[in-house]
């Protein structure tokens, strides 16, 4: 038996820094909303009135859930917390994005060994922002305190979200066909995938997160949490735009463009892409500075591309003006054709990819430097 009362706050769990933290959050997520959220903040569920999908002929909700990895450990380390919100966002509304499907609301969860009022309150102003880009309401979240599990300086996010696409409209495999054009839309830098490997290699060379590096203009920490673009809007737009012509999308994260890319293909299909892309410092500066082998770099990290698009050849020139006119740098990589199964196999192809037996992709020539 102890000899002295023991309370929830002498067990570390503050509840006041908790309510504290909603109260500063509360600005931030009025700017996440859309005119279906119903009720606000605080509520034991978020609510979204969902009327709107009775005028669809065939409603199909998407859903993802995602965290944002090892990048946490640089934000803290940097004490930069209002960035990997948006990373959190863009790792989750742009996989319902694929499909075709619009994202409508979505919800956090954060967990930290200790409630920093200040702190919570700029990671969700971080998520808030990334959801007024995507045009998704945040409809709800929770902060968990876990001392012991934690340490007062940790924390996690992760979160999920719902759209809705036309069961028609359904982008995938089952659309693309023989002569499609693949486009690549440029990343913003790493986004958040493979910050183990950035992570081993910093530390390997003995580097800070506040060494200023001139290749790429600024200090490491600064470049490697760079947010995550969000694609969502220019997506949609598009999907809007092209309609039928649009026929796959995929989200390029762990595993790299060739995986991602094989998972939106239809067995017996075959992509052909040519690196043939001014490769961003960054990505070079990891490989040298940790002698990362090529095949390991494009297998754990973007390489520059955040996204890739596949749709019929006549479609390609309105589709890169679309994205350029939205700030996203776009070009075409390479081409889908049927092959046949000598072709589907070898060391230089990816075929299939977290479950999917799909078509297979084949990266071929340089990258500029």
């Amino acid at each position: 038996m102890s000899d002295q009362p023991i309370t929830y706050a002498s067990a570390g769990v503050d509840v006041h820094a908790g309510d504290r933290a909603v109260e500063l959050m509360k600005e931030s997520v009025r700017r996440a909303q859309r005119p279906e959220v119903l009720g606000g903040l605080g509520g034991f569920a978020g609510m979204f009135d969902a009327s709107a999908l009775r005028g669809m002929r065939r409603p199909v909700l998407a859903t993802s859930t995602d965290g944002v990895g090892t990048k946490v450990a640089i934000a803290q380390a940097m004490g930069v917390h209002d960035t990997i919100g948006q990373d959190l966002v863009g790792m989750v509304v742009d996989d319902i994005v694929v499909s075709g499907a619009e994202p409508l609301f979505m919800t956090d969860y954060i967990a930290c060994g200790k409630v920093v009022p200040e702190r919570i309150a700029a990671i969700v102003s971080g998520i808030a922002r990334g959801c007024e880009l995507a045009g998704v309401a945040l409809v709800g979240g929770e902060t968990a305190e876990h001392p012991g599990l934690l340490d007062p300086q940790e924390y996690d996010v992760a979160g999920a979200a719902t759209g809705v696409v036309e069961h028609d409209a359904v982008l995938g495999p089952q659309r693309v066909t023989d002569g499609d054009v693949v486009l690549a839309l440029a990343s913003s830098g790493l986004h958040s995938n493979g910050y183990s490997l950035v992570r081993r290699v910093v530390g390997a060379a003995g580097w800070g997160w506040d060494r200023e590096v001139p290749e790429l203009g600024r200090t490491l920490g600064e470049e490697c949490l760079e947010p995550t673009r969000i694609y969502t809007r220019p997506l949609l737009e598009l999907v809007r735009d092209l309609g039928p012509g649009l026929h796959a999308l995929s989200h390029v994260t762990g595993g790299g463009l060739a995986a991602n890319l094989a998972r939106v293909l239809p067995a017996g299909m075959l992509a052909t892409v040519e690196r043939d892309w001014a490769l961003p410092p960054v990505f070079t500066l990891v490989q040298e500075l940790g002698q990362v082998p090529l095949a390991d770099l494009e297998q754990t990290l973007n390489m520059g591309v955040g996204f890739v698009a596949v749709l019929a050849p006549q479609e390609a020139d309105r589709a890169v003006a679309s994205l350029e006119a939205a700030g996203i740098p776009t070009w075409p990589v390479g081409t889908v054709r049927r092959a046949g199964a000598e072709e589907l196999t070898g060391p230089d192809v990816v075929q299939g990819a977290k479950g999917v037996d799909g078509g297979a992709v084949r990266l071929v020539g340089d990258y500029r430097r």
